[in-house]
């Protein structure tokens, strides 16, 4: 009896506590999977994509016959609000229990008004900007049916090589954990059940980004200690802002693939960050781990349910083989049943058990997809993420006046402007970087065109290069003749613009590259044109950090504008011809060849560091080229001049959780308006284990009127200190710190304070 009024007590003390929505959710959830047989259990764990029915019947393929069944908890990649409904309607309408699917596209930069790529974005340093990105991304993608959106790619990565760096957020884990929060924050809004918010996906966990020699799918090693203080922030920092799933790398952790790593998805990512979300795998992730060499599709499917994964997208291996493995004794009723209540828990967020065609409003499709309004936001966002690179004898932006040769594979090519993963996009609606300037210009300048080159002179590569639709439609004349009618051209001109750089589908998956140089046949061309003595400027298209040695060396002024989405060239015309000032700073290291890979500012040192200029035997550096890239991270110039007063600091002498301010003023030198970023840097100078020679700990990005000074503060708490040390412990340590403050990782201010436990 007094156990029962204990249990009777608790209950009391308990109740008023849980959130009356939470509670309303978990009884509705309750009620329902009492109802549910394993089979519907296991189907709810079901993510196909659209496959068979994208272009055909849906109510004939094989998954409606599965949806009718009970068999499929959602799909993806379903870009028609009249086909959502129809799938939909199978689901309410035909199945026994009439749960609702919900249906997932890759959202990555945008839906039909494309912003610039996830690297380029990084680069506006604006965390309003990027939010803002991703909320116009929702309202457009939620208008048309679509709940569920697989971003953002939250991958730290210091090897250009690897093809998803476009995707991702650069080298540094602050920087990538600010972006991380934004874009859940754009993505989901305050309240998911919304009909204009999605629920956001971060990928990929964990350590993507680090697989060797930057061949995508590969496989990935290191320390504990290095993923907690080098990787794993951002994917902490995505949920922390409480985003609703988790997608699986596929790469492996520790020797055991991340889909079926207990480690990584129970003990760290449920219990120690204390994640409620979703965990879905990435494409055929589960049967991947088959060719991992862990087991067959029944032994490995088990191991990733238990390990805590709950959605199995696109290989079925959870809905064939997990009642054999239950009657085995390989998995729990208790685990199939709370991977089903996760989903399920996402539904009724989403309001798909309240109105299962909630995302479904053709008005709201009509009006607010690719809207005037969006595409002015996204030229807008555009031009703030290209990253002027050079400019010498201020030869940008260019006068409105006179004429100018438009050269090069990427200045008249419309469909590649939006950049990988671009899904959404409606490519019939891209223009070209010639029909933007065009545009911009109308008569005040007079637009001379020549393609110039090829994007490559293999045409296979080429070929490989154009997918998607993203063709540059070959040009069969020879690199001379090429070449010849672009220095005709170029010679009629006052400034030469040469269009030059990788194509969209260079970067991204599977588009890991050995050579990150610009392209020979470009090259070749753009040697060319720097020959004929006019003035050039090298508008960059990339996806990735390049190898630009020869070109800073060589080409008066380089802007790189990475792909900035539907609206770049519109972007491109305003920067180049100074209706915007660059205000774009770099969120990866770009090395002077590939050799040099992986190079990235938050290095340690090594007990020979190089102490003086290259070069010196029996230190760490190289004998043919010095350690240094041809543009360290954070790096970007302006049309703008900014200086950078000393650093002033509240204290030099800290002490517990005291804070300690610093403070420095930027004045604007020159007689444009324009922004500027600075850039907070800590080193703790000695720990219990190596720390980095630098880490960024903030930035603030600033407008300054022409002949303005500003006074910029950053507050700096025990928190920024702090690090995982040797036993995974999460602490700092007393002792001496440099606080530099600066433009760039490389150009800073810098003062010694001494904090003191």
């Amino acid at each position: 009896m007094k156990r029962v009024i204990a249990i009777v007590l608790c209950v009391i003390v308990i109740m008023p506590s849980l959130d009356a929505q939470d509670f309303k959710m978990n009884h509705f959830i309750k009620a329902l999977m009492q109802k549910m047989t394993i089979e519907e259990k296991l189907g709810q764990l079901n993510l196909p994509s659209s496959g068979d029915f994208v272009t055909g019947n849906a109510a004939s393929s094989d998954i409606a016959k599965k949806i009718v069944a009970g068999k499929v908890g959602g799909i993806f990649n379903i870009k028609s609000l009249a086909k959502i409904k129809e799938v939909q309607k199978l689901a309410i309408e035909k199945s026994r229990l009439k749960i609702p699917l919900m249906f997932g596209m890759d959202v990555i930069h945008g839906y039909e008004t494309v912003f610039p790529i996830p690297l380029g974005l990084s680069c506006t340093w604006d965390m309003n900007l990027i939010e803002r990105s991703a909320r116009i991304a929702a309202n457009e993608a939620s208008s048309d049916g679509i709940n569920w959106t697989f971003s953002p790619m939250v991958d730290i990565s210091r090897d250009p090589r690897w093809g998803r760096v476009s995707e991702g957020n650069g080298e540094d884990p602050f920087l990538g954990a600010q972006i991380a929060k934004a874009m859940v924050k754009g993505y989901q809004g305050d309240d998911l059940s919304k009909n204009n918010t999605i629920m956001s996906c971060v990928k990929h966990y964990a350590l993507y980004g680090a697989v060797e020699a930057g061949r995508d799918y590969n496989t990935t090693d290191m320390s504990r200690v290095r993923m907690f203080n080098e990787y794993l922030m951002p994917y902490k920092a995505a949920v922390d802002a409480g985003v609703g799933s988790i997608m699986t790398s596929f790469n492996e952790v520790d020797g055991v693939p991340a889909t079926a790593n207990k480690w990584l998805l129970t003990d760290v990512l449920k219990k120690q960050w204390g994640f409620k979300g979703l965990v879905v795998s990435d494409y055929t992730g589960i049967n991947e781990m088959v060719a991992h060499g862990i087991g067959n599709l029944q032994t490995v499917a088990a191991r990733a349910l238990m390990a805590g994964l709950d959605m199995d997208m696109v290989g079925e291996g959870l809905l064939t083989t997990t009642e054999q493995s239950l009657k085995d004794g390989k998995v729990t009723m208790a685990r199939i049943d709370e991977a089903c209540r996760k989903i399920l828990e996402a539904k009724y967020k989403l309001g798909l058990f309240e109105d299962p065609y909630r995302y479904c409003d053709e008005n709201r499709a009509k009006s607010e997809i690719y809207s005037i309004s969006n595409r002015n936001e996204a030229r807008s966002i555009a031009a703030q993420s290209f990253v002027l690179l050079k400019n010498q004898h201020q030869l940008l932006p260019i006068k409105k006046s006179g004429t100018v040769a438009l050269l090069g594979p990427l200045a008249d090519n419309a469909e590649n402007m939006g950049g990988t993963w671009s899904v959404a996009a409606n490519l019939s609606k891209s223009v070209s970087l010639k029909t933007g300037l065009n545009e911009v210009l109308g008569d005040k300048v007079k637009i001379l065109y020549a393609k110039g080159s090829n994007l490559d002179d293999d045409s296979a590569f080429e070929k490989r290069a154009g997918m998607f639709g993203k063709s540059f439609k070959r040009d069969n004349r020879s690199a001379e003749e090429m070449i010849s009618e672009a220095l005709i051209i170029a010679n009629k001109a006052d400034v030469i613009i040469a269009a030059l750089g990788e194509s969209a589908e260079m970067s991204g998956e599977s588009s890991s590259r050995t050579n990150i140089e610009i392209p020979q046949s470009q090259k070749n061309l753009l040697k060319a044109l720097i020959k004929t003595g006019k003035p050039v400027v090298l508008v960059l298209f990339t996806g990735r950090p390049l190898a630009l040695q020869w070109e800073q060396e060589n080409v008066p002024a380089i802007l790189n504008v990475w792909f900035g989405g539907s609206e770049a060239p519109y972007a491109i015309a305003d920067v180049l011809f100074g209706d915007v000032n660059p205000s774009g700073k770099l969120s990866t290291t770009f090395p002077q060849n590939v050799g040099q890979v992986p190079l990235y500012y938050n290095h340690k040192n090594t007990g020979r560091p190089l102490t003086g200029n290259w070069f010196q035997k029996f230190q760490s550096n190289y004998i043919d080229i010095s350690n240094e890239p041809v543009y360290p991270f954070g790096f970007g110039l302006s049309y703008s001049s900014f200086s950078y007063s000393e650093i002033t600091l509240s204290s030099k002498k800290v002490k517990g959780n005291q804070d300690l301010t610093a403070t420095i003023t930027i004045t604007n030198n020159s007689k444009i308006d324009g922004k500027e970023v600075a850039q907070l840097y800590i080193r703790d100078i000695v720990g219990s284990i190596t720390r980095p020679v630098k880490e960024l700990k903030g930035f603030q990005k600033i407008n300054l009127a022409a002949g303005e000074s500003k006074t910029v503060s950053f507050k700096i708490t025990t928190d920024d200190l702090k690090f995982y040390n040797y036993e995974l412990k999460y602490d700092w340590e007393p002792g001496e710190f440099q606080i530099m403050i600066g433009t760039n990782s490389n150009d800073v201010k810098m003062a010694i304070v001494n904090w003191e436990k």
